[in-house]
Order: C-alpha cells, then sequence, then structure tokens
C-alpha cells in the first residue's frame, strides 16, 4: 500500500500542471498537454546528465520549445517559450522554501490504529557546480516516474532490462527495443546517483556515511555489477551491428542505429561509473584526513540557554530587565538582522542531510477544544438596561437621559446597550409581543429633536412604553399590523 500511495504522488506534480495551467495570465493554454512536456523535460535532464555534472538549464528550455510549439502551432513563439520556461520551473517547484513537493499518505499498524505520514520528494534540483554555475538533475523519484517502478532493485532492474532488450532484438521488434533500451539508460543513471550521493555525503560529513559496512559492500556490488553488464552490452552491441549492416530495410537501420548510440551511451556510463568506484577509497581517505585536522572556529557562537537564559532567571526582576531588553531589542522588531558569519554559513551548508524515515514522517493530530465567542453584553448589564426601560406608559423619556443614566450606573458598555435597545424599538415586533401575551411594547419616535450627547449622534429618540389592546376586547379592532402600528403611534 505504502509503494502504490508513494507511487501516485510522485505523479501529481505533473496532474497539477494541467490543473493549473488555466489559471494562467496572459492568454488560453489549454492546448498545451503540460504533463507530456514535463516527462519530456525529465528525460532530457536525466540524458545529459552525467557523474560529475548536470544538464544546463538554459539549453533543457530551448529544447522544450519545439515540443510546446509541436502542440500549438498557431500560437506565437513567446508563448511557446513562456510554457516551456512556467513547465520546467513547476519541475523545480520554484517559490517554496525547499523547493519540494509534500504528500500526505496513511498506514495501518499492526495494532489496527490508522496513521498519517508526510512523503517528501522532488523531481528536479539545482546543484553548483565548483565554477559556481548552477546545473539541473534528476533525482531518483523523477527517474522512478519515468521508468514506472518504486524503490526497485538496480541491478536486478537491469539485468531483467537487458534480457528484455536482447530478446527483442533477436526477434526483430526494433521499436519496442528502443524502449526497453532506453530504461536500461535510466537504470544506469539510477545506480549512479545512488554512489553520488554516497560520495557527496562523505565529502559533507566523513561520520554520516557508513564506510565500514555499507558503502564497501555497495562499491564490490557495483563493480561485480559492471564486469556482467560489459559482457552483456558488448555482446547486444555486436548483435545490433550486425543487424543493421544485414538488413535492406531503410527504416530498419535507422532504428537499428538509434539502438547502437543508446547501448553505447550506457557503456560509457558504465565505464564511468567503474572509474568513479575505483575513486571512493581515495575520496574516503582524503575527506577523512581533511575533517579530522580541519582548524576549529576561533570563536564559537551564543549558546543561549546556557549563557544567557538560565543565568536571567537566577536574578530578580530589576537586574534581567537590562540583559533581557538588550536580547530582545537585537532579536526582534522591524531592523535588519546582521548577516551570518562566513564560518557559521560553511557549517551549515556542509551538516549532512538528514536520512528520510522509510515510511515519512509522522502526522500528529491537534487537540481542538470547542470554543464559542462570548456575549458582547453580559447578563448584569441586560438586567441593568431593562431596568432603566421599565417606563411608565403615561411618562416617556429621552433617549440622550437614558444614556446619561446609563453611564452613571454601569459605564460606556451600558450605554452602548441601551442606544442598541432604542434603535431596536424604533420599529417593535408586535405581532411577537402579543404571542408572549404581555400588555405593552418598547416604542421609540423620532419627533424631530437632535441629540446631544458626546459618543453618539442622530436624534433624540422619544422612548415609552405603550399599551397593547387585547384581541377579543373589541371586535371591531381589525388585527393589521400596520393599523396597530398607528394605534401605538397614536397612544404615544
Amino acid at each position: 500500500m505504502t509503494r502504490r500511495l508513494k507511487a501516485l504522488a510522485l505523479t501529481q506534480p505533473l496532474h497539477d500542471l494541467d490543473a493549473r495551467k488555466n489559471h494562467l495570465d496572459g492568454g488560453d493554454f489549454t492546448a498545451y498537454a503540460m504533463a507530456e512536456l514535463a516527462l519530456y523535460a525529465i528525460d532530457l535532464v536525466t540524458v545529459a546528465m552525467d557523474f560529475d555534472r548536470g544538464a544546463d538549464h538554459s539549453q533543457v528550455r530551448q529544447r522544450l520549445v519545439p515540443l510546446a510549439a509541436a502542440q500549438a502551432p498557431d500560437r506565437p513563439s513567446a508563448e511557446h517559450a513562456r510554457v516551456a520556461g512556467w513547465v520546467l520551473d513547476n519541475l523545480i517547484n520554484v517559490g517554496s522554501v525547499d523547493r519540494g513537493f509534500e504528500s500526505v499518505y496513511g498506514t495501518y499498524r499492526d495494532d489496527g490504529r490508522y496513521v498519517r505520514r508526510r512523503f517528501d520528494f522532488k523531481l528536479l534540483v539545482e546543484l553548483t557546480d565548483p565554477t559556481g554555475e548552477i546545473y539541473l538533475r534528476t533525482t531518483d523519484e523523477a527517474v522512478t516516474v519515468l521508468v514506472g517502478a518504486l524503490d526497485t532493485d538496480v541491478t536486478s532492474a537491469q539485468v531483467a532490462a537487458e534480457v528484455t532488450l536482447d530478446s527483442l532484438i533477436r526477434s526483430g521488434r526494433l521499436v519496442d527495443a528502443r524502449t526497453a533500451a532506453e530504461q536500461a539508460r535510466y537504470r544506469t543513471v539510477q545506480y549512479a546517483e545512488q554512489l553520488r550521493r554516497q560520495l557527496e555525503a562523505t565529502r559533507r560529513n566523513v561520520l554520516a556515511v557508513d564506510w565500514l559496512h555499507a558503502v564497501p559492500e555497495l562499491v564490490d556490488e557495483a563493480l561485480t555489477h559492471i564486469e556482467q553488464r560489459y559482457r552483456h552490452e558488448n555482446a547486444i552491441l555486436t548483435h545490433i551491428r550486425r543487424y543493421r549492416d544485414s538488413t535492406e530495410d531503410v527504416e530498419h537501420k535507422r532504428q537499428a542505429a538509434e539502438l547502437v548510440t543508446i547501448v553505447g551511451d550506457c557503456v560509457r556510463r558504465h565505464t564511468q561509473l567503474q572509474a568513479r568506484l575505483q575513486e571512493a577509497g581515495s575520496v574516503f581517505r582524503t575527506e577523512q584526513d581533511r575533517q579530522q585536522f580541519a582548524d576549529q572556529p576561533a570563536r564559537a557562537g551564543v549558546d543561549l540557554y546556557t549563557q544567557l537564559l538560565t543565568p536571567t532567571l537566577g536574578l530578580t526582576v530589576g537586574a534581567a530587565e537590562a540583559p533581557a531588553l538588550a536580547f530582545f531589542t537585537s532579536a526582534v522588531g522591524v531592523r535588519v538582522p546582521r548577516a551570518m558569519r562566513l564560518l557559521d554559513l560553511v557549517d551549515t551548508l556542509l551538516e549532512p542531510t538528514a536520512e528520510r524515515a522509510a515510511l515519512g514522517a509522522e502526522l500528529v493530530d491537534p487537540d481542538l477544544v470547542a470554543w464559542s465567542e462570548p456575549p458582547r453584553f453580559g447578563e448584569e448589564a441586560w438586567a441593568a438596561a431593562m431596568d432603566l426601560f421599565d417606563i411608565d406608559p403615561d411618562a416617556p423619556r429621552r433617549l440622550s437621559a437614558l444614556l446619561a443614566e446609563a453611564r452613571d450606573t454601569d459605564g460606556p458598555d451600558l450605554a452602548d446597550l441601551v442606544a442598541l435597545i432604542a434603535l431596536h424599538a424604533v420599529s417593535p415586533e408586535i405581532g411577537i409581543t402579543r404571542r408572549h401575551r404581555e400588555d405593552t411594547v418598547l416604542v421609540a419616535v423620532d419627533d424631530g429633536v437632535p441629540l446631544d450627547d458626546p459618543e453618539f449622534g442622530g436624534t433624540d429618540l422619544l422612548v415609552g412604553r405603550v399599551r397593547l389592546i387585547p384581541a377579543d376586547a373589541d371586535a371591531d379592532v381589525d388585527a393589521d399590523v400596520d393599523e396597530v402600528t398607528d394605534e401605538v403611534t397614536v397612544a404615544c
């Protein structure tokens, strides 16, 4: 299940390209198959890179432009270049912090509990050579997308691919043989990438790589693998050349010539890999000597816990104010912090990358607490407001007087509540009051007097309580709400 879920996650960035192409500004990009262009870009980078360096970014983009132009020949060339650059930038994931992709999947433990995990991966990465030039390399995950497998044993896959290639050539199926040869070349690239990562980690920190057991076993197996592949690939190469020279079909000759080029490239890559394997021991010894006898930094960084926090907690509040203020003034605020020292920057860049767990990091489900927004006015404020509006039906009051009394009683919060209740009383709900069997209703009337108040403006409403006529008191009383409202207004 984990292998299948990871395989689906690896293809998600390619599907997202087609899903997001409609959101691009400046035109209609539905004519382009972005996922196909992404696969071509991964293929171009994989074939162009070797053991020491990768593919040039501008060259890969230029080779993608004709492919985009073939999908939409009626579009301008500037748009083709923009599509090619957009696909390449999305494969690198330009704009994210770590230039990587993330997928969440779930696994079941032995006890039946479901656990969510995070799978981090990259497709194309940007690296720098010793001269400072930036180039592109494909990751194992990107090669996995091409060959259609995940975590496959490289040696077994290479043997199977070459046996398949030999069988297809002998049967004359050159089109299928070319596909098998290209997949065999991808396997070779993947095998060399494993060794390159081990040597790169050794150059960063020799203690992070197991040179006692893991790497020597890898080198021995790789040398045995190369020896067997040499014999097999040279035999296949000889058979293809013989087939190319003997056939009369022009198309078969062209296909056989392309197969000769691909298999020859595999042989060249094996030769390059063998040279690196033979140099692996000397790389280990050189890096061990360099890192063991390297000079230590003359000045260590500040230990915040031991040198600052612990002594400060032992001081009184008055004495601790000065060091705490100095620290937060330098560490927090809108000022731009000082640049990192060169020694610290080099140590950070040379720090070995942490090994990822096989299943990915486990995601912790947060404990969410139900929360409801507290009421704006409390029960005491409502009770005080109702006491203020307990007005004699025969003696209405001004809103200004009610607001002044509310401020004298309980401050500005009660005054706000009184103003809201008075505004609500401008259009009272007569029907609701009748259903609650109440004999009076609060009514506010605008008689044109301006409101003189420090916080509120408008009209100084005349607020009072009006008695309601019972529905069965007079048979001639109409139950229409408009007539009842007129009646209330006149009574007020």
